[in-house]
């Protein structure tokens, strides 16, 4: 695809982005075929035209998240900041479509997001308290073409899309049940060292999962590098990069076992080849890379209660030590499923992580207050996170998860003497 290629010269604005929404609505509301406590999706099944357009090969799909987040104790100023994101979807079933075998699907995704961060205006500290703050603008997200190829074990994905939604995460998705961004999505050492990006930021790349037996499956991927894109609204509706600086190629082994007590493994590797100035000279970095650990397993399953379990999860990433000032993450923590025989789709989540600066970075910041004639604070080694967290499953479509954030040493990354923060929290997820 050539790098040229743009979407649209049209930009959706977020006006426009809400009619479409309430668009889709409105089906929805003159409908009476279902309740809207017991109903799927908020804006339901559009008397019926929703689900013969599935059946059919067209999809549709949304999905609203809202964070409200206020520091109680600790950090910058006591406030309240609240961060927003819309997404929606479209995907053609071309074998439902046309009748063909194999024929693939083609995915559509647009996103909005709006609102301010408590991490920037409130905390001071390094990982978002808020996992959907961040590209403040309406954006193309996804336009990509997935099939088989040669034999069902192989799975090919090409186009533009985000890294995140095929590699560098739990697939279970365990780890969103937490607010914070340190802990849903994928390691952040990964984006902060490396061509690697965040969602919703997206790429011209290419993935492919190869099923090695029913429990090992193998993911390759390559996507151009092109930082100047990276959160540049003049750049939301453009599938093209605007300055290539190399290609990141992740490596990814997952394993899979189910059983009683089911889990999730993943070990991956991935590698840019972008040049980067390293950290603390003028010399630079020819390529970088990193590595990480994922683990997601179910430790307790209730012998009289269905669905009541108790999962355990472990994260662990490195990143390039020349020029990543974000080295090393880890993660942990437990997730039970269930908590109350009343409500089979509630979560209580409790989770640790640790965010490791890189040292050559701290040295940096150290020879650059001496050199102003300024003390430069004794802070510890690494930001550290403490989230809990309640997912209220209040109807199908609808979650609320309350929840509380400690973060410690907001001021690592930054080289700041700040407070730890107590950060209350209030997540509401809707599936439109």
């Amino acid at each position: 695809m050539s790098s040229a290629v743009r979407f649209s010269r049209t930009k959706l604005s977020p006006g426009l982005l809400l009619g479409l929404s309430c668009t889709t609505a409105l089906p929805a509301l003159a409908a009476s075929d279902s309740d809207l406590l017991t109903r799927s999706t908020l804006t339901g099944d559009w008397g019926g035209l929703r689900h013969q357009l599935d059946a059919d090969g067209v999809k549709f799909t949304g999905d609203y998240s809202g964070e409200t987040a206020y520091n109680a104790d600790g950090g910058l100023h006591r406030s309240a900041r609240y961060s927003q994101n819309i997404k929606l979807g479209v995907q053609f079933d071309l074998s439902k479509l046309y009748g063909v075998d194999n024929a693939g699907k083609v995915q559509l995704t647009i996103n909005d997001r709006r609102g301010n961060s408590a991490s920037e205006d409130l905390v001071g500290n390094r990982l978002p308290i808020q996992e959907n703050y961040g590209g403040l603008y309406t954006r193309l997200t996804e336009l990509s073409y997935e099939r088989s190829l040669f034999t069902p074990a192989l799975n090919v994905k090409l186009g533009y899309m985000a890294m995140g939604n095929d590699l560098g995460g739990l697939d279970s998705g365990i780890l969103c049940n937490f607010m914070n961004a340190g802990f849903c999505g994928h390691p952040l050492n990964m984006s902060g060292g490396s061509g690697w990006t965040n969602y919703p930021n997206a790429r011209l790349g290419v993935r492919v999962k190869y099923d090695l037996s029913p429990s090992w499956q193998l993911r390759v991927a390559a996507f151009n590098v092109d930082p100047e894109s990276n959160g540049n609204s003049s750049r939301a509706w453009h599938m093209g990069p605007k300055h290539t600086t190399g290609t990141v190629v992740p490596i990814e082994l997952v394993y899979k076992h189910a059983g009683e007590l089911p889990g999730e493994y993943k070990l991956g590797y991935y590698y840019d080849s972008s040049d980067v100035k390293r950290i603390g000279s003028d010399d630079e970095v020819s390529g970088r890379g990193g590595h990480y650990l994922l683990i997601d397993q179910a430790v307790w399953r209730s012998p009289t209660s269905e669905g009541r379990s108790l999962h355990a999860f472990g994260q662990y990433s490195a990143a390039s030590e020349a020029a990543s000032p974000f080295s090393k993450w880890y993660g942990t923590g437990v997730v039970l499923y269930k908590p109350f025989e009343g409500r089979p789709r509630d979560t209580v989540a409790l989770g640790y992580g640790r965010a490791v600066p890189n040292p050559r970075s701290r040295d940096v910041q150290q020879d650059a207050a001496l050199a102003n004639g300024a003390a430069f604070p004794n802070l510890d080694s690494a930001e550290q996170l403490i989230e809990l967290g309640y997912g209220y499953q209040a109807t199908p479509w609808l979650t609320l998860r309350p929840n509380l954030q400690y973060i410690i040493e907001p001021g690592a990354f930054s080289g700041q003497d700040i407070d730890n923060a107590l950060v209350v929290g209030l997540q509401v997820k809707a599936a439109l």
